[in-house]
């Protein structure tokens, strides 16, 4: 058993007409999703929310229910826990891009997914876009999900020729929730202990405050206050973006069983590079 306390808070921000961005957190379930949508009026505010209710709701029922429907094809490689979290990221996708192709007004909306579901002495982080997952354990904090943009990706790749692109590619998405009929998701098993804490943020966050400052007032705080904090910090810097942020941490671990076969990388040879680089 894994006991988890959380918050979260979503801020329009300075500048923006509406909020795009969505969050799910429920320490029962051990789920936790942050959703930043895209698309054209109003149309990215539906994406997110459409993201975090699909994924939410299937976990739920299939957690009650077994796994059936979108995880009848399970892949091997992962344990039943993170084919259910990869399972409900794909019917997201699913719902957003057929709910797209239905509104001309919504044609090509879409949405970045960070999410963190806890399983039996594990979690899993998936991620698809740039919503980042940044994990805080003795002292140090580490992003622990993969940055999906041109310059990001050119970075992991070609550091040299990546600075000779501009700031502009630092957002441009190399993939995103509904805007194509199938999307991949990173994802990554790995074994909790007590206190850890995990921070999922919009990139409205992310753009404003360094991992080091984020780490400072979450250590300083309790979770509610370092929420608060941190988008305040993130609009006093000119709040351009909505902001989302969501800070869990593990208050106990108690019989837990854990299986140590799963705590493995297990997605692309792209993400097992990148996370290798310093192990946790």
């Amino acid at each position: 058993m894994i006991l988890l306390k959380s918050a979260g808070i979503t801020d329009i921000g300075k500048k923006r007409k509406g909020n795009e961005d969505a969050l799910f957190l429920d320490d029962a379930l051990g789920l936790y999703v942050v959703a930043d949508g895209m698309g054209g009026h109003r149309a990215g505010e539906v994406a997110s929310q459409l993201v975090v209710k699909t994924i939410s709701e299937y976990i739920l029922h299939s957690k009650n229910n077994g796994d059936t429907g979108n995880n009848n094809s399970p892949d091997k490689t992962l344990s039943g826990e993170a084919n259910r979290l990869l399972s409900g990221i794909r019917l997201s996708n699913k719902v957003v891009h057929e709910a797209s192709l239905d509104d001309d007004a919504r044609r090509g909306m879409g949405s970045t997914v960070s999410a963190v579901y806890f399983s039996d002495g594990t979690f899993i982080v998936a991620n698809v876009g740039e919503s980042p997952i940044y994990l805080i354990r003795d002292g140090k904090i580490k992003l622990i999900s993969v940055i999906h943009t041109v310059l990001a990706e050119q970075t992991a790749i070609d550091p040299a020729n990546a600075a000779n692109l501009g700031m502009e590619f630092r957002h441009v998405l190399t993939r995103a929730i509904g805007t194509e009929n199938y999307v991949k998701a990173d994802i990554y098993e790995i074994q909790c202990f007590k206190n850890d804490i995990i921070v999922i943020s919009s990139d409205g966050l992310s753009d404003k405050t360094a991992p080091d400052e984020i780490l400072k007032l979450v250590n300083q705080n309790g979770l509610d206050t370092a929420c608060q904090k941190l988008v305040k910090l993130a609009n006093d810097r000119g709040g351009d973006d909505n902001v989302t942020t969501i800070v869990l941490k593990v208050k106990m671990i108690k019989n837990a069983r854990i299986n140590l076969n799963r705590i493995k990388a297990i997605t692309s040879r792209y993400f097992f590079r990148y996370f290798t680089k310093e192990k946790i």
